[in-house]
């Protein structure tokens, strides 16, 4: 399934329904991933100024992959 995601909230979103739909509390993704249970929580409440490699170290331990496009190359 694709999904669009256009700001830090709705990354978060994602993240926190696919932590669930895995059956993973917060402090299990936060250990797998290794970053702390902290930055877990801020990213699923759409902190802005979560770092980026963290998010995508997280987006790649639930099995996500991020496409960014440039201007007018969208599929």
């Amino acid at each position: 399934m694709s999904t669009q995601v256009k700001n830090s909230m709705e990354i978060g979103a994602l993240v926190r329904s696919t932590r669930k739909e895995q059956n993973l509390r917060q402090d299990e993704l936060a250990g797998v991933a290794g970053v702390g249970l902290r930055f877990i929580v801020d990213l699923e409440a759409g902190k802005p100024t979560a770092q980026l490699a963290k998010v995508l170290q997280v987006l790649q331990t639930l099995g996500c992959s991020v496409e960014i496009f440039a201007p007018g190359e969208r599929r």
